[in-house]
């Protein structure tokens, strides 16, 4: 009876966890709810969802559609593809099926992959990079790797001057304070119907009124999951966010950075190992060794990560101290000034359930499960499949580093990294433009390119990519020019 609790109207009907559909199981569900439309999914290279439009002809067109995918032109979509043999093939996942909540005619949905003409996975597709990182960590270490997404962003509708919110006093308000409260929920029960594995959402801090416009920064937060579920959930999400704003008349953005002085949007990703399905990152109720030797990845690569993970201008604007933002590299407890930080963790012994409600039978049960590590430079830019699949190359890099738990002890702060000059300068910074982040990229490229998971041209492209930007000193250059500066935010306003 588990499934018969699932939003997703799929896994209620069929009767089984996503992982387990087949093609059968989509066609029997197409056959008995009249689903007429089947739709094609798939990220480029700006990391938005693109789309592919099927009118069901028959049941055997169904099939076909569903086991031979569709050709599209690669060129158009990857800058690294040549026109000259762009030609690509998309083939549907079927553990992505969804219910499409959005469209009038019944309509199901699925993420695809791409294949070449050979008949294989595009080896520089970021969703399939994503999958070989995962299998060599698996095959090297034996752990799976698992991550979370806290999806922020900002609604913009026009401004109310009933039960206004103090500026920047956001975080956790409720309806009527938080105006786009319902709008939230809303998109929350629409991704559950679709598959997203939702922890919970909030308003954030952000909130500010600017040229006539209500800004109020909310964020929706994953529960962990396989880091390929977890990036497809996150695009899905944010597709629906954008279809919802349509819908009610305002706009949703995930832009880094809006304006100075204001909460930028990121986008943390916390992550565990996990191995026979229990969490390695604790043990005997401490941080493991995996997981500082992990952490000690992470900060070995957070240089290259930003390419993955912070790709247009304004992400830089949002990395500057003092903004709850990381600068440098390193790593505490609940420290949020820092670029990795180790969550409170339900590892202690009180039985706090049985505190609260007395009446309620004392209970043992161990919650150590929900520990993870967060990685928390990352923002909206980011091309979410290339940077799960870096975060994972990290982890897996720091597990093979000899040097890796002496390298975490000497990055761990447990003060505000902000407030401690003589600590901060002991430490490397995080690049501070496009261009800085290309610069990491071809220094630490050949390690990315180990085990040949990663692909040359598609590293080279990203690389020439930042350096488009040329915004070296872009920072310094427009510093207290408010026009300027959303003049480079309004052009990257719907990046990712």
């Amino acid at each position: 009876m588990p499934y018969k609790l699932s939003p997703n109207p799929l896994v209620s009907y069929l009767e089984k966890d996503t992982l387990q559909f087949t093609k059968k199981d989509l066609l029997v569900y197409i056959a008995d709810h009249d689903i007429q439309h089947i739709n094609f999914h798939y990220v480029a290279e700006d990391g938005r969802l693109k789309t592919l439009n099927f009118i069901i002809n028959s049941k055997q067109h169904a099939d076909d559609l569903l086991s031979a995918g569709e050709r599209v032109d690669g060129s158009s979509l990857f800058s690294h593809i040549q026109a000259g043999e762009s030609d690509l093939y998309v083939i549907p996942r079927y553990r992505t099926a969804f219910v499409n909540p959005f469209s009038e005619i019944p309509s199901l949905d699925l993420l695809c992959t791409f294949f070449t003409k050979e008949g294989l996975p595009l080896a520089s597709a970021p969703n399939f990079i994503l999958q070989k990182v995962n299998a060599k960590l698996k095959e090297e270490t034996g752990f799976e790797f698992h991550a979370m997404g806290e999806l922020e962003y900002y609604v913009i509708s026009d401004h109310e001057n009933l039960f206004e919110a103090v500026d920047q006093k956001g975080y956790h308000e409720s309806f009527p304070y938080n105006k786009m409260e319902h709008f939230r929920t809303e998109a929350m029960s629409l991704i559950a119907s679709c598959g997203g594995q939702i922890k919970y959402g909030h308003s954030e801090v952000g909130n500010f009124v600017m040229d006539g416009k209500n800004y109020e920064q909310n964020e929706i937060e994953f529960l962990p999951c396989p880091a390929e579920q977890a990036a497809d959930q996150l695009i899905i999400a944010k597709w629906i966010l954008r279809q919802l704003a349509y819908r009610y008349g305002v706009t949703v953005t995930f832009a880094p950075k809006i304006t100075t002085g204001k909460a930028g949007s990121g986008l943390h990703i916390h992550t565990k190992l996990v191995k026979d399905g229990e969490n390695v990152m604790i043990e005997n109720g401490k941080l493991s060794d995996v997981a500082r030797k992990a952490i000690a990845g992470y900060l070995s690569l957070a240089p290259s990560l930003t390419a993955f993970g912070n790709t247009n201008p304004t992400s830089y604007f949002r990395l500057v101290p003092h903004q709850e933002a990381p600068t440098t590299i390193c790593w505490g407890d609940r420290n949020r000034s820092t670029l990795v930080r180790v969550p409170l963790g339900w590892i202690g012994k009180a039985d706090m359930a049985h505190i609260a409600n007395p009446l309620e039978e004392k209970s043992s049960r161990d919650f150590s499960f929900k520990q993870t590590v967060e990685y928390r430079a990352a923002d909206g830019s980011a091309n979410v499949y290339l940077l799960m699949a870096g975060l994972a190359f990290a982890a897996l890099h720091g597990l093979q580093m000899g040097n890796a738990l002496d390298m975490a002890q000497k990055k761990y702060v447990d003060i505000n990294i902000f407030d401690d000059t003589k600590k901060a300068a002991q430490l490397d910074t995080l690049p501070d433009s496009c261009v800085a982040s290309a610069q990491a990229l071809e220094l630490q490229k050949e390690l990315l390119l180990k085990y040949n998971l990663f692909t040359p041209d598609l590293l080279d492209n990203i690389i020439r990519k930042l350096k488009s930007y040329n915004d070296l000193n872009l920072r310094k250059e427009i510093a207290g020019d408010e026009q300027k500066l959303k003049a480079l935010v309004d052009k990257n306003i719907h990046c990712g």
